[in-house]
């Protein structure tokens, strides 16, 4: 087993393809409704064999009316036992996308404590294409699929895993807030700039567009090239012309806290060990709270 400091954030197909059976691989397939891609869907069409799925918008807490929203540390300690994942395993997470919710599930292992957690750069995609077997999941019963699911939504008293939350890496509302008159931390956005600016609408309904103020805009594909991160330098220079220091704290949002954790690790990519925290209600939150700030004034 690799150790904890070695273990990488990002791995290819190569490196999975080596390791294949030795760790534990998951796939975060998810989509925005407004996508008309059904997640599970594809997932029991192909997948890379022997990944489980890990649903997003199950294995969260649902208390908040806000979309899949981080879980408690005994909710995910729950769906972690229901997946067979124990503290040490190494897990590598991907998507069918490439690189789109794949980062969010990476996050959230990572923000409760599991070091040994990686991406599959490219995701199913480049998988295929580096010739990688797919198949059908093992068990493509509703028991089996969403038994993670089940488990963080009545998690039994005692886990077997063990979650710790690093709650330095997550942003309220109200810490975001107080962060616009502070200034302590940059506030860096994922979204498209039409949404960013208030000239293109949000996906979801009855929500304005515009940003944080004070916030700058850094498009999450902006640090992607063919579904994949681009290289380091390269990822510097993103960050850089956006105005994004990244030697000094940093706060990444989005529309729901998704691609924003593409950010966290395109971040951690150009900027080795670098933590950059997560506003994870981000837009959908901010955007209808009736009491807080928002550029372009309406």
């Amino acid at each position: 087993m690799a150790s904890s400091t070695a273990f990488p954030a990002l791995v290819s197909p190569e490196w999975l393809k080596e390791r294949l059976g030795h760790v534990k691989v998951l796939d975060a397939n998810w989509y925005m409704p407004h996508m008309g891609r059904d997640a599970l869907a594809e997932y029991k069409a192909e997948c890379i064999p022997g990944a489980q799925f890990f649903d997003l918008d199950g294995v969260c807490d649902k208390s908040t009316g806000l979309p899949h929203m981080l879980p408690s540390e005994h909710q995910f300690a729950a769906a972690a036992d229901a997946l067979g994942i124990s503290n040490d395993d190494e897990v590598v997470i991907y998507d069918h996308a490439g690189i789109f919710s794949a980062p969010r599930a990476w996050w959230t292992w990572k923000v409760m404590g599991h070091h040994k957690v990686a991406v599959l750069d490219g995701g199913l995609p480049a998988w295929k294409g580096a010739g990688g077997h797919v198949s059908a999941p093992a068990a493509a019963d509703d028991a089996t699929v969403h038994a993670a699911t089940r488990a963080a939504q009545n998690p039994p008293p005692e886990t077997r895993y063990k979650a710790q939350l690093a709650g330095d890496e997550v942003r309220t509302w109200q810490q975001v807030l107080d962060n616009t008159t502070s200034k302590v931390e940059q506030v860096m956005d994922a979204r498209p700039a039409g949404r960013f600016l208030g000239e293109a609408p949000e996906p979801r309904p009855n929500l304005p567009s515009g940003h944080i103020p004070g916030s700058v805009n850094v498009p999450f594909t902006n640090v992607l090239e063919d579904g994949r991160f681009k290289p380091t330098e390269q990822l510097r220079q993103v960050f850089g012309q956006a105005g994004v220091d990244l030697s000094q704290p940093i706060v990444a949002s989005c529309g729901s806290g998704t691609t924003a954790c593409i950010l966290v690790l395109a971040a951690q990519l150009a900027a080795p060990g670098k933590k950059v925290a997560v506003y994870d209600g981000s837009w959908t939150e901010w955007g209808a709270l009736p009491s807080v700030p928002r550029e372009p004034r309406s």
